[in-house]
């Protein structure tokens, strides 16, 4: 009899994870099902979930190399199909999907990216009107940020060189499709902020399928025109085209060409609007002129330029009527108060004491100088002042008489 093999944990999960790894089956499989339990592990980029249908469910991983490429944002209960491969994590003997690519199961990666990004930036605000820079009527200079190749470059150049020749064209080149073409959109922006030569920036290209289109739906592009100091006119695809971009824009324009014709007036409808204002301001300032001239036809008519010397007299005579009404009218009020004074000053003396003692009375005082009036406050041998009209009698109380007694 052979004796068992005794195995240790590892050796048994190295044993299953080498069958799993050996099964050519197991090592490309594409799998539908929806998210559960999903984690961003956001130090490290690697994504964590399980895939479920109505009965299972499985653990699986999608490392950081491969989730940087995903256009969305993988969510708990969102449906999808994966490719990848199962083997087993030997740490725990539990076997596993390590995703290699994930799309969305239903709606296309892009579409969704797409939906996702407009209402994350939505939310913050980043559409709102209040935000948006209103677009001067007469720039000066226009940057434009587009290929170089392309027909837009072309359409635009010709339709501003067509509608508004004062203001100077400043070109930035850079790639509207592919890998490097987001950054070097945004470098192009903050480059014209950073140096402040343009007034108003048209940024945009032709149009193309929705991947062409990608690099104006990238998170990191629509950031950085709704940050711009200067503001931009997005015109990217056709008519029916709509990017992140044009919601962060300040103005969104149909296409390149009518991007053109929004950043700038129509000369010659300028030239025609100064020619009328010319034509209406000369009608105005002839009518004018008519008017004063019939004002001062008129006024040398009158009496009083033909005549001015009879209008100082008048003036004169006025004068002289308001003076004399003003010193009459001085002396009646000088004579009012001086009869007012004089009736005052009666009624005081009438009842001034030096008025009541000139007519026989005296005042008495005690020997505190205060006023006697009543026999019950003097005792005999009392010593008062009697004061009289002319002067001051000291007296000795020899005797009192109450007339009541």
């Amino acid at each position: 009899m052979v004796s068992p093999v005794v195995l240790s944990i590892t050796q048994l999960n190295t044993y299953i994870k080498s069958k799993f790894d050996g099964d050519e089956w197991l090592t490309n499989v594409f799998v539908s099902g929806e998210i559960s339990n999903f984690t961003n592990h956001y130090k490290s980029g690697h994504l964590y979930l399980s895939l479920k249908d109505d009965k299972c469910l499985v653990k699986a991983v999608m490392f950081a190399r491969n989730a940087r490429r995903l256009r969305f944002m993988p969510q708990d209960g969102m449906k999808v199909i994966v490719r990848g491969r199962v083997s087993v994590y030997e740490a725990s003997g539990q076997y596993q999907l390590y995703i290699d690519d994930m799309q969305p199961d239903g709606l296309g990666a892009l579409n969704l990216a797409f939906e996702q990004l407009k209402a994350k930036l939505q939310s913050e605000g980043l559409f709102s009107e209040e935000r948006k820079k209103a677009i001067p009527k007469f720039p000066k200079r226009i940057g434009v940020i587009t290929s170089p190749t392309g027909a837009a470059v072309h359409d635009i150049i010709t339709i501003l060189s067509r509608r508004y020749p004062l203001a100077e064209v400043v070109f930035c080149p850079v790639l509207v499709q592919g890998e490097g073409a987001a950054p070097q959109i945004i470098d192009a922006i903050k480059r014209f902020n950073r140096i402040k030569c343009a007034d108003v920036i048209i940024m945009g290209r032709g149009g193309g399928s929705l991947e062409d289109l990608w690099p104006f739906n990238e998170e990191t592009v629509a950031r950085a025109v709704s940050a711009s100091d200067i503001p931009i006119i997005s015109a990217v695809g056709h008519e029916t085209d709509f990017t992140i971009c044009d919601f962060t824009a300040d103005l969104r324009a149909p296409t390149p060409s009518a991007a053109a014709e929004l950043a700038v007036p129509d000369i010659n409808e300028l030239k025609y609007s100064i020619s009328y204002s010319e034509a209406l301001l000369k009608k105005i300032m002839a009518e004018k002129v008519l008017e004063c001239k019939k004002t001062l036809n008129e006024l040398t008519k009158s009496y009083t330029l033909k005549n001015p010397l009879n209008l100082i007299e008048m003036e004169r005579i006025r004068t002289d009527r308001i003076t004399e009404r003003l010193s009459n009218g001085m002396q009646n009020k000088k004579s009012d108060a001086k009869a007012q004074l004089i009736s005052l000053s009666g009624k005081l003396n009438a009842l001034s004491p030096l008025s009541t003692l000139s007519r026989g009375y005296g005042i008495v005082y005690d020997k505190n100088e205060n006023v006697i009036s009543s026999v019950s406050k003097l005792q005999k041998d009392d010593e008062v002042s009697v004061f009289l009209s002319d002067g001051r009698v000291n007296c000795v109380i020899e005797s009192l008489e109450d007339k009541n007694e």
